[in-house]
C-alpha cells in the first residue's frame, strides 16, 4: 500500500501439492512482494479454531514468521481477527460476508477474496499504526489490542 492505496491485490496461490514443500513455496513467494520500506502486519492465528486448515495456518505462519521475516530482518506485528475485524467494522465479532459492506464504505476497497479483504484492512492498520492519521473510536480501541 502506499498512501493509503492498494499497491497490488494478489492471492498467492502454488501449484505444491506435497506439504511441507508447498508451505515453503507459499512462504516464499509472499517474501518476494515484501518491500524494505514495508511495515507488516499479519493476521494473528486462530487459536480456537479446529479441523484440517489449522495445522495449514500454523506451518504456513511461522515459516512467514520465522523464516522469511525474522530471518531476513524484518520486524511484523500480530493483529487478532478481532481487532482486523473492529478496525473494519466496529464489532470484533463481525461475519466475513459483512465486512466487504464495511471495508467498501470505509476505504472504497472492494474484492472477491476474504484474504485479499484482510489483506487491505492489515494494511490499513499498518498504515494507521505509523502515522498521525485521524481515527474512530472503534478504531483506536482495535489498535489498543495491537500494540
Amino acid at each position: 500500500m502506499k498512501d493509503g492505496e492498494a499497491r497490488t491485490a494478489l492471492e498467492i496461490k502454488t501449484k505444491v501439492e506435497k506439504d511441507p514443500q508447498r508451505f515453503m513455496d507459499l512462504a516464499a513467494q509472499i517474501r518476494k512482494h515484501i518491500l524494505d520500506t514495508d511495515i507488516i502486519c499479519i493476521e494473528g492465528f486462530s487459536y480456537g479454531s479446529k479441523g484440517s486448515g489449522v495445522s495449514t495456518q500454523y506451518g504456513i505462519g511461522w515459516l512467514i514468521r520465522v523464516v522469511e521475516l525474522l530471518k531476513n530482518g524484518y520486524s511484523y506485528t500480530d493483529v487478532p481477527r478481532t481487532s482486523l475485524k473492529k478496525f473494519a467494522s466496529g464489532k470484533g465479532n463481525t461475519k466475513k460476508d459483512e465486512l466487504v459492506l464495511s471495508i467498501y464504505k470505509r476505504w472504497g476497497f472492494e474484492s472477491n477474496s476474504d484474504n485479499i479483504r484482510d489483506a487491505y484492512v492489515l494494511a490499513q492498520i499498518a498504515q494507521y499504526l505509523h502515522k498521525d492519521i485521524e481515527l474512530t473510536a472503534f478504531q483506536k480501541e482495535a489498535l489498543k489490542k495491537i500494540v
